[in-house]
């Protein structure tokens, strides 16, 4: 284990718990179908973006938005690839239990 990130508690009451480790080069993953809809590698420079931050009138945390994969990743994934791209690799202390998931999530 190399580090752990913040944890992000979503609408639907999970605590997610985001943990840093080194798979190696290529690493062997098995995924449960009932739980993951896909699995997607991405490189360094993939997860280098600049977030956007939309408003919606049902909270005031602003809702958190990386353009990557041809689409717009939300919180919680959104928000656990943005801290890890701010604290691993431009080093800064950032945290993001302060961006909301959007309205759809929220069921």
């Amino acid at each position: 284990m190399l580090g752990r990130l913040d944890d992000y508690e979503t609408r639907s009451g999970y605590v997610i718990t985001p943990v840093v480790v080194w798979a190696g080069a290529e690493p062997v993953t098995r995924v449960n179908p009932d739980e993951v809809d896909g699995l997607f590698w991405l490189s360094v420079p993939e997860i280098d973006v600049e977030p956007r931050f939309e408003r919606i009138p049902e909270s005031p945390r602003p809702v958190i938005q990386l353009p990557m994969l041809d689409t717009l990743l939300h919180a919680p994934t959104g928000a656990v690839l943005h801290q890890f791209r701010e604290v691993v690799l431009h080093g800064r202390h950032t945290r993001v239990d302060g961006y909301e998931q959007p309205v759809f999530a929220w069921r």
